[in-house]
């Protein structure tokens, strides 16, 4: 938003509340002009006995300069709008138009200005939605994969409880498909939270279950974009166990899975990644905790770590089998909290990196 002398101006609105150099004012100061010239010259040539033609003449050259110059300064903002539309509609949304102008010209850039603001930040959202989405369902495509090829390999037989889990990734795969129009909703803070209340342990219980059987599918597969440990050991802790929760068990699903995800490829060989959850100080809400024995983060760099794309500033941050990530995962897990209004970041530890994560609970249970 431009300033005015009185403010914030918003597109459209005049300066100050009135435009002293507006183009009807341009305009009739055109006409005043020369009808002066004019008056002038015949006024000269009365006193000067001068001949009427080369008044005439004089007067027109006059008339046409003037109009040259006024007709020059409207054009030439309207070529270089037309420059930048034509360069917007060609899918360069980086040029911008000159907003020196204190007239209508000068509304109509800031206009087009706002326009190519709003239609990079779309571009950039519609890049970022595909990345997620496409983030978020090489998981259980990974898991479903792992196990219908160890049943057709004679690996693994295709008992009650190996279909049940491939049916558990088929279900999560289709629940992350249908979240596709919700994250195309992302920014504007309308995702709908399924929040019910659920016990921890079990819970968390299959998260890091899946977590380790999607690991070793990867191995397996040798498949590239993430890691593909399997020499980190998992803990769960949780405490008091009957630990319950309110909450979309879903977005903490993609919080949890995509914090372990990050913590393993930075762990070291034969490292140890604990998830510790505990009773917030408010009814049903929780408090997670996710711990590496990786390098850690540097603290100048705690506030970047959950931007999208950003994949660390440590030289060697990633352990055997990793290739560093998209940078999306912690992008993910910091949207998922912000939805359920919570809070999540990077806390203090004697050793490796520790993300803290609390969310706020059921606020219609009394204290």
């Amino acid at each position: 938003m431009s300033r005015g002398p009185d403010g914030p101006r918003s597109p459209g609105e005049p300066w100050g509340g009135m435009r002293p150099f507006s183009i009807k004012t341009k305009l009739g100061a055109l006409v005043v002009i020369s009808v002066l010239i004019t008056t002038g010259l015949m006024m000269i040539a009365m006193r000067t006995e001068t001949e009427l033609r080369f008044i005439t003449v004089f007067s027109m050259i006059a008339t046409l300069l003037i109009t040259q110059f006024v007709a020059h300064s409207l054009t030439s903002p309207l070529d270089e709008m037309n420059t930048v539309a034509r360069s917007i509609s060609h899918g360069d949304y980086t040029r911008r138009v000159s907003e020196k102008r204190r007239d209508e010209l000068g509304d109509l850039a800031q206009t087009i200005n706002v326009m190519a603001d709003e239609l990079e930040a779309q571009d950039r959202q519609r890049k970022e939605l595909v990345a997620n989405v496409s983030h978020e369902l090489r998981t259980p495509i990974a898991g479903l994969r792992a196990v219908l090829e160890n049943v057709v390999d004679g690996i693994a037989e295709a008992d009650p409880e190996t279909m049940r889990t491939a049916l558990k990734q088929t279900e999560r795969l289709g629940r992350l498909v249908e979240t596709l129009l919700d994250l195309s909703r992302l920014d504007n803070g309308v995702v709908p939270l399924r929040k019910r209340r659920f016990e921890v342990w079990p819970y968390l219980s299959g998260v890091l279950k899946e977590a380790n059987m999607v690991a070793s599918a990867r191995a397996t597969m040798g498949s590239g974009g993430s890691h593909t440990r399997t020499d980190v050991h998992l803990h769960l802790d949780v405490t008091p166990p009957e630990l319950t929760a309110h909450a979309d068990p879903e977005r903490i699903h993609q919080v949890v899975a995509n914090l372990i995800d990050n913590a393993v490829k930075h762990s070291p060989p034969h490292g140890r990644v604990t998830v510790r959850a505990r009773r917030g100080p408010l009814p049903e809400s929780l408090e997670l905790e996710v711990l590496d024995e990786g390098p850690g983060i540097p603290r100048s760099e705690w506030h970047r770590v959950f931007e999208r794309f950003n994949r660390g500033a440590v030289r060697r941050p990633h352990g055997p089998g990793s290739d560093g990530g998209t940078g999306l995962g912690l992008a993910i897990a910091r949207w998922a909290v912000d939805l359920h209004g919570g809070r999540i970041g990077v806390a203090e530890s004697e050793r490796g990196c520790r993300i803290l994560i609390t969310l706020p609970g059921d606020s219609s249970v009394p204290s």
